[in-house]
């Protein structure tokens, strides 16, 4: 048996709130079963975007792919825009996933309320825009922590520093 390394990490990057999306989702289209798992998708409709460094909407029209695999994790590949307040456009890339208790993630999927502690919801964004007032959001890394209801997701951004 191996001798555990000594090893000194320094501290946690930081994490400061960025921002609340709420996106508007449409029915789930499955695309059926393939060899890493169910491919899926979900049209995503409008929403708002609110918090301390960014205010605006949700474009209408982005997707969130997804791959449900045998082991009951689902992964999740959303590319959505985002329009600011100064009518700016920014171009968002999040990938992660969710997964929890199989009772839990059955009444998910039947449209039931869910409290977020009840399971694992959490997506890296990226950013993309050419705004020069934005320019920032393309060096900008951000964690997710998702809630999902019935009728819409909920995701509370934090940058990472």
């Amino acid at each position: 048996m191996s001798q555990p390394a000594d090893v000194s990490f320094p501290s946690a990057p930081a994490l400061t709130p960025l921002c609340r999306i709420t996106c508007e989702v449409d029915a789930l289209v499955s695309l059926g079963p393939a060899p890493g798992g169910e491919r899926r998708y979900v049209p995503l409709g409008g929403g708002t975007v609110r918090g301390p460094e960014m205010n605006g909407e949700l474009v209408p029209g982005g997707v969130d792919w997804q791959v449900l695999r045998a082991d009951g994790v689902l992964q999740i590949a959303a590319h959505y825009v985002l329009r600011l307040d100064d009518g700016s456009l920014v171009e968002v890339q999040s990938d992660g996933l969710r997964h929890g208790p199989a009772e839990v993630m059955a009444r998910l999927a039947r449209g039931e309320a869910v409290a977020p502690h009840e399971y694992f919801f959490r997506t890296l964004v990226r950013f993309t825009t050419g705004a020069p007032a934005w320019a920032h959001l393309n060096k900008t890394m951000a964690i997710a922590v998702g809630q999902r209801e019935a009728r819409r997701v909920v995701l509370d951004l934090y940058r990472l520093a």
